[in-house]
């Protein structure tokens, strides 16, 4: 044992409140797979080819619209609660999936704003500023965990324990990194929606997944950040404490 596991008292409550909600983040999608009665990478299968090859365009540029309507917004009208957020994505994930692909497509930038105005809420929560451009790249990077409908095979860890840094790089430039890996979970989102016949049903579920997803991992990710700060501790140290109790399921009941 090294002196990095050993912390303190209430950092030890706060990490295992954070791997309750790691571990609660996916959950939910489960519920979405089983509706559309496929799986998650068979989803992709269902799109056409010509948006699938366009797909990572069409994120990176949802991305864009997200981070300067989310700014915009804030300035305007204060964070809404969690649950509102949940219902409001809900009820536009049921618009576009109504109409089958076209208005899936048309919904994503909106989706994708009030997801990242969501997270944006939680990160000002932590007392960070989402303004700051160091703030704004750490919300854009909550986007690179791998999604509600993915089982984990670590890439949410790797994205906890990488720093966004500014140097060299702005903040679409950590668009253009995380475009390629959200395009693929968003793709997942839109295949779920084409679902003849429950198309409106399954979007709103993809949506509530989506959204709850997203907010338990932002408070995971400035959780992890504050406890770091708050402690003395690096972040790949409170990494490995979190991944230690993700790997103790008694912990994360």
């Amino acid at each position: 044992m090294t002196t990095t596991d050993i912390i303190p008292r209430d950092a030890a409550t706060a990490l295992d409140d954070l791997a309750r909600r790691y571990a609660r983040a996916g959950g939910v999608g489960l519920q979405v797979l089983n509706l559309v009665g496929t799986q998650a990478e068979n989803l992709l299968e269902r799109l056409p080819d010509p948006v699938k090859t366009q797909l990572e365009t069409a994120t990176e540029r949802a991305l864009g619209i997200a981070l300067e309507a989310a700014g915009q917004s804030r300035k305007r009208v204060g964070d809404a609660p969690a649950w509102l957020n949940r219902a409001a994505t809900t009820a536009m994930g049921a618009a576009g999936g109504f109409g089958g692909l076209p208005s899936a497509l048309a919904e994503l930038p909106v989706t994708t704003t009030v997801l990242l105005r969501t997270i944006q809420g939680i990160a000002a929560d932590y007392g960070y500023d989402p303004d700051t451009p160091e703030i704004r790249a750490e919300c854009l990077s909550v986007f690179a965990a791998a999604g509600p409908l993915e089982h984990d095979d670590g890439a949410n860890m790797a994205f906890l324990s990488a720093r966004v840094t500014l140097t060299g790089a702005t903040v679409h430039g950590v668009i253009a990194r995380i475009a390629p890996r959200l395009a693929t979970v968003l793709g997942q989102k839109l295949a779920a929606q084409t679902v003849p016949l429950v198309g409106a049903v399954a979007g709103a579920a993809t949506n509530y997944a989506y959204t709850s997803y997203y907010q338990e991992m932002a408070h995971v990710h400035f959780g992890l950040r504050k406890i770091a700060e708050q402690y003395d501790l690096t972040c790949e140290d409170v990494t490995r404490q979190l991944r230690a109790r993700m790997a103790t399921p008694t912990r994360t009941k």
